[in-house]
């Protein structure tokens, strides 16, 4: 009797939510991103490459704003259950004269530098965190910048010959828009603080054993490890999985909430200063 009041109460709770707005279909976001973004998914385990032309991805204007607009469909979309994030070929976020603005920053219109720049920036660790209700695992497949997306995901495989850093001092910006945010939280204060200063290249190892990273193998081994522990996650019930996952991103949140603002805030500050001296 139990068993076919719950198949009933089941049935009815279907039925409201057929008539509830649409969530995101993978078929459709993952065309909407494609030019970025390559996603597959087997057994609700979502596996997303970064990349341009194919190959490793250059960081742009479009780039910055899909990625925060990325994270909010995959969170929305109810088939996904574990989220696997990586890069593609041997480097993880390059940047070259195609990642230039066709505008210098700090003479942007206040309302264009708001949107393209301060917003932008937020929410891309923003819908991250809040946004993605599932397990994540990220895999940093070589040296670049903006690490800090794969260091905020549970778990973090690394590449042996991958390196981190945080340029931004070094060429003139405060580092406040997430990388030494991060750096701050997972190493230490005076560890970080150095590292922002100076700008050094932590090597893989040096990342592990700092507590950065948790795992350092070969590039090639990389996405098959992280599926052998999407796997091993998804043997779980899903409300566990979801509910874990909250609890490992609650310290997350709250640093955000609290320290991420000021931080940004002072880097853009820092531009259009720096732009009236």
């Amino acid at each position: 009797m139990n068993i076919q009041r719950d198949e009933r109460a089941h049935a009815r709770m279907r039925e409201k939510r057929a008539r509830c707005t649409p969530r995101p279909q993978l078929e459709d976001y993952s065309r909407k991103y494609e030019l970025y973004f390559r996603m597959k998914r087997d057994n609700g385990v979502l596996e997303v490459q970064m990349h341009s032309d194919g190959g490793p991805a250059i960081y742009d204007l479009k780039l910055h704003n899909d990625w925060a607009q990325l994270w909010y469909d995959i969170g929305n979309d109810p088939e996904n259950e574990v989220l696997i994030f990586s890069g593609t070929g041997d480097k993880w976020l390059d940047y070259t004269e195609r990642s230039q603005y066709e505008e210098s920053l700090a003479d942007l219109p206040a309302d264009s530098f708001y949107d393209h720049q301060f917003a932008d920036s937020m929410k891309l660790l923003e819908s991250l965190i809040f946004n993605v209700d599932i397990p994540t695992i990220s895999c940093i497949n070589g040296p670049g910048f903006h690490t800090e997306f794969a260091l905020l995901c549970d778990i973090t495989l690394c590449a042996e010959h991958a390196v981190l850093f945080d340029p931004h001092f070094e060429i003139g910006l405060v580092p406040g828009d997430g990388q030494g945010l991060v750096f701050q939280e997972l190493m230490g204060l005076k560890r970080a603080a150095y590292y922002m200063y100076t700008a050094d290249k932590i090597d893989a190892r040096t990342a592990l054993d700092m507590g950065l990273v948790n795992e350092v193998m070969p590039v090639d081994a990389l996405l098959p490890r992280a599926h052998e522990i999407a796997a091993k996650i998804m043997k779980q019930p899903r409300a566990t999985r979801r509910l874990t996952s909250a609890v490992i991103r609650r310290p997350w949140k709250r640093l955000l909430v609290q320290d991420l603002g000021y931080h940004m805030a002072h880097e853009m500050m820092g531009i259009r200063l720096d732009a009236t001296v």
